[in-house]
C-alpha cells in the first residue's frame, strides 16, 4: 500500500522550524516503481541525487562559514547511510528528507507520489513542493449489513481493518402464522440492536479523532437504517456509499472501491472552493486574486485558503531581514527597506508562508477559473 507521511501538524512545524544560523539541505527522491523498479534502479537514482546535492554544496561554499560547511558534509553521509540501509521506504514512490546536523535535524518523510526537485540548501526545512502531494487525510470506512460490519480507517492510499462486528442475529424463517410474525419482529429487534452496536464502537473508535469522512457499504436499507444510527459528530460527515460486499472483500478491494469516492470527494470539494473564491472576489468580500493581492494578504497574515494553478511559478523576492515577499520589480523591502534577494519563484516562498499561517494549500489542475484570477488566489481571514 502507498505511504505518505504528510500530515497538516507535521507540514507546519517543519516549515516553521528554526535553526538558527545553521543550514538545511532538503532533497527529494524519485522511488516511483514504474521507474526505479529493481534494486540497481533505485541505487542509481539515489547516487544521482547525492551526487547533485554535492555539487550544490561545493557550489555554495563560497556563502557559507566553516561550521555550515562541515555540517553540510555530515548531512550528506548521513543520508548516504540512511538511503543505503532502505529502513522506511515500504509504500513510498518517493521520499522528501530534511538535514541539518548543526541544528539536530533529520527527518524522513514518505511520499505517497514523487517529487521532481532539485536539492536546496536553505535556512529552513523546504517543504513548498510537499504541497504538489498533498497531505493524507483519515477516512472512516463501515460495511455492515444485517448480521455483521468491519471497521476501516486510512486514506485513499491505504487503509486499515480496526474491527471487525459479528452479532450473531438469527435468520429469518418462513413456517408461517403467529409465530413467524412474533420471530419476525424479534429478529428486527436484534438488527437494530446490532446496527446500534456497530455505531456504538465506530464511535468509540473515531471519537478522539474525527475522520474527514465516512464512507458506508453494505445493502441499501441497511446502510441507510445505519447511517440513521451514527453519532450526529459522524453522521454530519458522511459522505457517500460504496457498493461491496460486506463479508468477502479484500482490503484491497475496499481501498478500491473507498479511493474512488474519497478522490471524488476531493474534487467537490476543490469545486465548492473555487466557487467561494468567485462568490467572494464577485461580491468584493474577503478574496484575494493575482499574486500582487496575495503577497499583500500574505504579508498581513490573513491568507486562511491558498489556491494554486499547477506547474504557476514566477520570479520575485524576500526580504532577508523581515522576510517581505514581493514582486520581481521590487529592489528594497517595503516594510523596513533593506535590499532584497531575488527568488527565480516566488510562489514557493508564498506557499511556505501560507503553511506557518495554518492556511489549507490546495494545487489545482485542469482549472481555467483559477487561471483567469491570476493562476493563483486566496480567501482571506478578514
Amino acid at each position: 500500500m502507498l505511504a505518505n507521511d504528510i500530515t497538516r501538524d507535521r507540514l507546519r512545524s517543519l516549515a516553521e522550524a528554526r535553526v538558527g544560523d545553521a543550514k538545511v539541505l532538503s532533497l527529494f527522491l524519485n522511488l516511483d516503481p514504474r521507474e526505479f523498479a529493481t534494486p540497481a534502479a533505485r541505487s542509481t537514482e539515489v547516487r544521482s541525487l547525492l551526487d547533485r546535492a554535492g555539487r550544490l554544496v561545493r557550489e555554495e561554499s563560497g556563502r557559507l562559514t566553516h561550521e555550515q560547511k562541515e555540517s553540510l558534509r555530515a548531512d550528506l553521509e548521513h543520508v548516504a547511510a540512511e538511503l543505503d540501509s532502505g529502513a522506511g521506504t515500504k509504500g513510498a514512490h518517493g521520499l522528501a528528507i530534511f538535514a541539518s546536523t548543526q541544528a539536530g535535524l533529520f527527518e524522513v518523510l514518505r511520499l505517497s507520489k514523487p517529487i521532481e526537485h532539485d536539492p536546496v540548501i536553505s535556512d529552513a526545512p523546504y517543504v513548498a513542493p510537499l504541497s504538489m502531494v498533498g497531505t493524507v487525510e483519515s477516512w472512516c470506512v463501515v460495511l455492515v449489513n444485517r448480521r455483521t460490519a468491519r471497521l476501516f480507517r486510512g486514506s485513499s492510499d491505504a487503509l486499515e481493518e480496526l474491527a471487525l462486528i459479528d452479532d450473531g442475529v438469527r435468520n429469518r424463517h418462513d413456517q408461517g402464522g403467529w409465530s413467524q410474525a412474533n420471530y419476525q419482529r424479534s429478529i428486527d429487534k436484534d438488527v437494530q440492536d446490532h446496527l446500534k452496536h456497530v455505531a456504538d464502537v465506530v464511535f468509540a473508535r473515531m471519537k478522539r479523532d474525527l475522520p474527514e469522512g465516512v464512507l458506508v457499504g453494505g445493502p441499501s436499507e441497511t446502510a441507510g437504517d445505519f447511517e440513521s444510527t451514527l453519532h450526529p459528530y459522524l453522521r454530519d460527515r458522511l459522505a457517500g456509499r460504496i457498493d461491496i460486499d460486506v463479508e468477502n472483500s479484500s482490503l484491497e478491494d475496499v481501498r478500491k472501491a473507498a479511493a474512488a469516492r474519497i478522490e471524488a470527494a476531493r474534487a467537490e470539494r476543490q469545486d465548492r472552493a473555487v466557487a467561494r473564491l468567485a462568490e467572494a472576489f464577485g461580491a468584493k468580500a474577503r478574496a484575494a486574486t493575482g499574486l500582487s493581492d496575495v503577497l499583500i494578504a500574505v504579508h498581513e497574515q490573513r491568507v486562511e485558503t491558498l489556491l494554486v494553478d499547477f506547474g504557476y511559478a514566477t520570479p520575485g523576492v524576500v526580504c532577508p531581514q523581515c522576510g517581505w515577499l514581493g514582486g520581481k520589480g521590487f529592489s528594497e523591502c517595503q516594510a523596513d527597506g533593506t535590499p532584497v534577494e531575488r527568488r527565480d519563484d516566488i510562489v514557493e516562498a508564498v506557499i511556505e508562508r501560507a503553511i506557518t499561517q495554518s492556511a489549507d494549500v490546495t494545487v489545482l489542475r485542469d482549472r481555467p477559473e483559477l487561471a483567469s484570477h491570476g493562476h493563483i488566489a486566496a480567501g482571506l481571514r478578514f
